[in-house]
């Protein structure tokens, strides 16, 4: 079998891995990368020598154990996000001659088809009715779920906001580079009762908290990760009959910001999208919408189906 790395007689022995990865964090943060893609690239490559404590032992034990983990009957966003952070892993490995290729070097994403997600009003009406606001937790999930519809923010974004992130006599809330899942900030305007809803729960916040405590926080001043809010809103989810996730209500926004006249640059602008690929799914979906209204409500239906009771043309 062959190692890992050729190493000289007068070289030290290949680092462990989890020393390589202590690395290749340190040098992903000198390129800013958000504490939450940090984290994701940890969890990742964690998850792979966990399931495989042998695997860094030679190229062939590697290699065995990332093509099963990678076979693993997994949804393709799963698939996709493990191929993203471990590729890049390995990539640096590479460079760094830690090992003599990158096991994922040629594989490819797997495609995923675009889902519609379509959530009725009145079931959003609902949704919005389940967090008790007379508690700070109700109060702040109310918010959370009023900000994502007013402006498709990602839940880790929005989850990392500060109090001065957020204008109120402007009418906007500010996503820094250092939140933004692109790395590029952007200002989104916000509607009347978002705006007042968010000046609400930053009054009841308690006065010992510091500036870096973040708007969508827990009632004791710790940040909210977004498995647990995923969670408070599929607890909400039961309570009113419909399972709702966190990036639904940010599918909800861009739908119906395209259905109702916003055009491709600005929804863009608002998801933060850092090229039109993503955006375009959005604009198929609502195409295809169009398409299906059009098959219903086009009046060339009707006066087809009037002729046709005529009886035929001789």
């Amino acid at each position: 079998m062959s190692r890992l790395r050729i190493i000289e007689p007068e070289e030290s022995a290949c680092p462990h891995w989890r020393e390589v990865l202590s690395e290749f964090q340190r040098h992903k943060q000198l390129d800013g990368i958000s504490e939450q893609t940090a984290h994701d690239y940890d969890r990742t490559v964690n998850l792979l020598f966990k399931r495989y404590p042998n695997a860094w032992d030679s190229m062939e034990a590697l290699k065995e154990a990332v093509f099963t983990h990678m076979s693993d009957d997994i949804k393709p966003a799963t698939f996709n996000s493990r191929l993203t952070y471990l590729r890049a892993f390995f990539k640096y490995c590479v460079g760094q001659g830690y090992i003599s290729a990158n096991p994922l070097a040629n594989l490819k994403k797997r495609k995923i088809e675009n889902r519609a997600v379509a959530v009725e009003t009145d079931v959003l009406k609902s949704l919005l009715d389940a967090p008790d606001q007379k508690t700070f937790a109700g109060l702040r999930d109310y918010t959370l779920i009023l900000l994502t519809l007013d402006t498709g923010i990602r839940p880790s974004e929005a989850l990392s906001l500060l109090p001065q992130d957020f204008n109120y006599s402007a009418q906007e809330i500010y996503v820094p580079s250092k939140v933004a899942k692109s790395r590029i900030a952007r200002t989104l305007p916000i509607c009347d009762i978002t705006i007042k809803s968010i000046r609400k729960l930053i009054s009841v916040r308690a006065e010992e908290w510091a500036d870096d405590v973040p708007i969508f926080c827990t009632y004791e001043g710790r940040k909210l990760n977004r498995h647990t809010w995923g969670d408070r809103l599929e607890l909400y989810g039961k309570q009113i009959g419909k399972h709702i996730r966190p990036y639904d209500l940010r599918h909800v926004f861009a739908l119906e910001f395209l259905r109702n006249g916003a055009n491709a640059f600005a929804t863009q602008r608002a998801l933060g999208h850092a090229t039109m690929d993503m955006t375009r799914r959005y604009i198929a979906l609502v195409n295809d919408d169009l398409k299906a209204q059009h098959s219903k409500a086009s009046p060339v239906q009707k006066l087809t189906a009037k002729t046709k009771r005529r009886g035929a043309i001789t």
